[in-house]
C-alpha cells in the first residue's frame, strides 16, 4: 500500500541536484540513545547513503523499541558500530550564528527530523 499525494523514489546514486529537490528522505537506524535523544546511523541499505541525511529538508527515521540503547556508550559498544566505516550521531538540528550572528538552523542537514518509534 502506498502513502497518496507522494512521489517514492528510491536512492540509487542521485546527485546532490536530485536529492536537493526532493521533499525529504525516509530512512531506519542503527539505534537510537535514550539519555541524549541521539539517533545512530551507520548507512547500510536500510539507513542510506550519509549524503541522503544531510541535504534534503526533512528526515523521517524508523526506530524499533529493541534498538532504543540507554547511553551513548552502550549504543557506541554495539558490533555493527564498531565495525562500521562511518557512524554518523544525530541529536538534533545543527545551527549556526556565525553568519551576521543570526541563528541559523539546517545548515548541515535537515532541517526538520522526525521520528517514529515502532513497539
Amino acid at each position: 500500500m502506498a502513502a497518496s499525494g507522494f512521489e517514492w523514489v528510491r536512492d540509487v546514486g542521485l546527485s546532490y541536484r536530485e536529492l536537493d529537490e526532493i521533499d525529504g528522505v525516509v530512512t531506519g537506524c542503527t539505534s537510537a540513545i535514550a539519555q541524549t535523544g541521539s539517533i545512530v546511523l551507520c548507512h547500510d541499505p536500510t539507513e542510506g547513503r550519509r549524503v541522503i541525511t544531510l541535504i534534503p529538508d526533512y528526515h523521517l527515521c524508523v526506530v524499533f523499541a529493541d534498538q532504543v540503547m540507554e547511553t551513548v556508550s552502550e549504543s557506541l559498544r554495539q558490533p555493527r558500530v564498531a565495525a562500521s566505516a562511518l557512524v554518523t550521531t544525530i541529536s538534533g538540528p545543527s545551527a549556526t550564528a556565525d553568519i551576521e550572528m543570526t541563528r541559523i538552523k539546517g545548515v548541515h542537514g535537515p532541517r526538520t527530523l522526525d521520528v517514529v518509534l515502532v513497539d
